[in-house]
């Protein structure tokens, strides 16, 4: 199999599959708000639960936004880039997002027609291009816990971003003044706002703290592509107590589950007053990911 079917088998798994800890986190929710007798909840976790099954079974977009692509790439240190390497990744996007398929989404025109939407839409799902690749290494963020690549090999990772998490996402600077407390208190005031207005929870809220507005999100980014419900650091369950606690529940609908859980992702600092923090509150078909080695 070349590298351009790779790709677009991962923008189909990605589209319309689940891992198997998110499967865990809602099978557990789903039991938990049985146990509480919220009719509501019980109900609305039912049926995504029934969703990510019959959208697996038929190859079918788990939601009708079905995300914007974008690319993380691991290299071993013994692995060379091979020709056309991402020549074919974008092709194999593209034919992912036909086969998938994908919403047309894509904004006909010049620099001033697609941000006014003038011209109209593409209508082949192709059109939809990835954003900007990220290359990933090792370093000091709690991704590293669980990043890596054979030495010999290249992972390739196909996340979907939704509109609707994008939309209530945020990036400031936060003045810390030395105290953790002030960092994360703010990150939740935040996702407790953009949850309560989001409309599909349960989220699982990323967080990434870094020393620009760049780094903030690459490490969010990373830490939906990474992250796993059944791994989470101590951080990352305060977060998602503190949030549960809002009772927005299930669609908004009320119940103990606002969150299945949350990936934070600390980076390198910098001396100095502030941090630069990103907050993300995926939607409940979030994070939407596939990865494969070559």
């Amino acid at each position: 199999m070349d590298l351009i079917e790779k790709v677009q088998n991962a923008v189909v798994s990605a589209g319309n599959s689940y891992s198997e800890d998110r499967l865990i986190a809602y099978e557990n929710a789903l039991k938990l708000e049985k146990e509480l007798d919220n009719e509501n909840a019980v109900w609305a976790l039912e049926q995504m639960i029934e969703n990510f099954k019959v959208a697996k079974e038929n190859k079918l977009p788990l939601c009708d936004d079905t995300g914007i692509p974008h690319v993380l790439i691991e290299i071993g240190k013994n692995r060379e880039i091979p020709k056309n390497f991402f020549n074919d990744i974008n092709e194999g996007i593209a034919q992912g997002l036909d086969k998938f398929p994908g919403r047309p989404m894509a904004v006909k025109g010049n620099d001033i027609e697609r941000i006014e939407q003038s011209q109209g839409l593409y209508n082949e799902s192709n059109m939809m291009k990835p954003a900007s690749f990220l290359i990933e290494q090792k370093d000091e963020s709690t991704c590293g816990r669980i990043i890596g690549v054979d030495d010999d090999k290249i992972k390739v990772t196909v996340l979907l971003e939704g509109g609707g998490p994008e939309i209530r996402a945020k990036t400031y600077r936060v003045f810390h003044k030395r105290d953790s407390n002030i960092v994360f208190s703010e990150a939740l005031d935040w996702l407790k706002e953009s949850l309560a207005m989001l409309g599909c929870t349960p989220s699982i809220p990323a967080i990434g703290v870094g020393r620009t507005h760049f780094e903030a999100n690459a490490l969010i980014l990373r830490a939906m592509a990474h992250g796993n419900l059944n791994n989470q650091s101590e951080i990352e369950k305060y977060i998602t107590e503190e949030l549960n606690k809002t009772n927005i529940g299930p669609l908004g609908l009320g119940g103990k589950t606002t969150v299945l859980g949350s990936f934070v992702n600390i980076g390198s600092q910098r001396a100095s007053g502030v941090r630069i923090v990103a907050t993300r509150p995926a939607c409940f078909v979030e994070p939407r990911v596939s990865s494969f080695e070559f």
